[in-house]
């Protein structure tokens, strides 16, 4: 399989996938920029939490949108606010698409799946509950990972569990049990999930673009939804 002919197939079959938030074609959205560029994001903003749910709230607020998004290949600087993206070169390349809004936000799968492992990533700046399906389509296998998910969506989960197209099976966490993060969804498409479980890294170095990019597609071909405006 190639990552190619892979997104090509999810381009012919986008309009099928199911939403994977509560979202209608009228509800507003507005890109929330983590780069160096914006700089309302100020270091004092991200290192505490309070004030950066403030500023999610503001935003959306200001823009009357129903969610935020976090570009996908964006090199942020937000995850300075963690050790555990350093390195010798820092990780900072996103690898998945994030929707910001509110807490205990229903999360719905895309298409049917089962439960390959979920796990509770508890360090600062990581994901938190986290949940990851696999999927068969066509003659493509691949998994969706979903990030800052709240506990009690790992309750009564089991691995080979079925999630069909539709189902509600998790939610938005809190900070306490998302990785310390204001509310949100990292929604992150992967080919090869490296014999890991529960985890995938969903950041990685800037000299390791394209080798993640060409494992992880553009989560925007299963999520559907319309391209926001900048605020």
């Amino acid at each position: 399989m190639t990552t190619k002919n892979f997104e090509e197939r999810l381009k012919v079959l986008k309009p099928d996938f199911h939403r994977v938030v509560p979202y209608v074609e009228n509800d507003k959205l507005v890109n929330l920029d983590f780069t160096d560029n914006n700089k309302e994001l100020t270091d004092t903003v991200v290192n505490d939490i309070e004030l950066f749910i403030q500023y999610i709230k503001a935003t959306l607020f200001r823009n009357n949108a129903r969610y935020g998004i976090g570009g996908y290949n964006e090199n942020r600087t937000i995850y300075r606010r963690s050790k555990l993206f350093d390195d010798d070169e820092p990780r900072s390349v996103h690898l998945g698409i994030d929707i910001w809004g509110k807490p205990y936000t229903k999360v719905m799968a895309p298409l049917d799946g089962i439960v390959h492992s979920f796990a509770f990533n508890n360090a600062l700046g990581d994901y938190g509950s986290t949940i990851i399906l696999s999927h068969r389509l066509d003659d493509f296998s691949f998994h969706t990972l979903y990030g800052h998910l709240s506990l009690n969506s790992l309750k009564n989960l089991s691995v080979g569990q079925l999630v069909k197209k539709g189902d509600v099976f998790t939610e938005f966490g809190i900070p306490f049990e998302n990785g310390q993060w204001p509310p949100h969804l990292h929604f992150q498409i992967i080919l090869d999930l490296e014999g890991k479980e529960g985890d995938y890294p969903g950041v990685c170095k800037p000299s390791e673009r394209e080798k993640y990019l060409s494992n992880c597609p553009d989560p925007e071909l299963i999520l559907k939804m319309i391209t926001p405006q900048t605020p």
